[in-house]
Parts: structure tokens; C-alpha cells; sequence
């Protein structure tokens, strides 16, 4: 049987191909054009996740899920210090010692947030919201993003 996943599901394997990236660029020679081609990678995937989950899954568990609000909202603050770690990242050249610094710390907040997310909010989310509910979203999520991918 070839089960589609669900939004857990999707943001799930979208944790794995972000830890990925995470540690290839971490593993990438200092100051290397590799390096900062993979930083550029990580950061198009995780915008595009981040947008995801804050357009899709938070506003359920916000209104679904006992203190989903609180959930949320730490979630959304990991958003925002990622957010500015990458944005920091693309002002620098791979080359420019800031840039080991920075990374290392998105690391730090990125590895906390993605554990956080898995054993915390994704599993309230999936006790709280009908597998139907989350199954129709990840197909929804899969359309989307398929969608932004064609080329116009």
C-alpha cells in the first residue's frame, strides 16, 4: 500500500532534508564556495518550509491543541532568530570569519527547534487534529508546492 504522507509527515521529511543540508554544510571546507552554495540551498528549503508550517499547520494547532497558542508561538519565535541567522549568512561571503559563527549558531537553533517540533508540537498536533483533517493538508501542502515549482 502506497500511503500519502500527511502534513506531519511532509514537515517530517522536510526536518530530515533540512538536518541534511545542516551537516553537509557544516562539513563543507571553511570559507568554501560550497559552504555558501549549500547555506543558499538550506535557506531556499527552509523558507519555503517555514512559510508552510505557519500558513498550514499553526493555525490549527493554535486553535485545536491545549495550549497551541503557546506552541505556536514558540515556533514561530524559532521562525524569526533562523530567519535572521540566514539572512545574516546571505550578507556574508563564505570566506568572511563571521560566517562559521553564524552558521554554527543556526545550527544550535536550528537542531533545538527541529527536536522541539518532533516531540512536542507534532505530536499534539496529530493527537488533536483527525488523521482525514491532516492527510487532506499534506495533500494540500504537496499541491502547493508542486505548484511553485513549474516553471512559468
Amino acid at each position: 500500500m502506497n500511503r500519502r504522507p500527511d502534513i506531519l509527515g511532509e514537515f517530517t521529511a522536510d526536518h530530515k532534508a533540512v538536518t541534511e543540508l545542516l551537516d553537509r554544510a557544516q562539513a563543507a571546507p571553511a570559507g568554501s564556495a560550497e559552504r555558501g552554495e549549500l547555506v543558499t540551498k538550506l535557506t531556499d528549503l527552509l523558507f519555503t518550509h517555514c512559510a508552510g508550517e505557519e500558513e498550514h499547520l499553526f493555525p490549527l494547532v493554535q486553535h485545536d491543541v491545549p495550549e497551541g497558542g503557546a506552541l505556536v508561538f514558540r515556533s514561530i519565535h524559532d521562525h524569526l532568530a533562523i530567519g535572521q541567522y540566514l539572512a545574516d549568512l546571505q550578507g556574508l561571503v563564505p570566506a568572511d570569519p563571521a560566517f562559521d559563527t553564524l552558521l554554527s549558531g543556526l545550527a544550535d537553533t536550528l537542531r533545538r527547534h527541529l527536536t522541539s517540533e518532533e516531540q512536542v508540537l507534532f505530536p499534539a498536533a496529530r493527537k488533536a487534529l483527525p488523521a482525514a483533517d491532516r492527510t487532506a493538508l499534506g495533500d494540500r501542502l504537496r499541491a502547493e508546492r508542486t505548484e511553485l515549482e513549474r516553471p512559468e
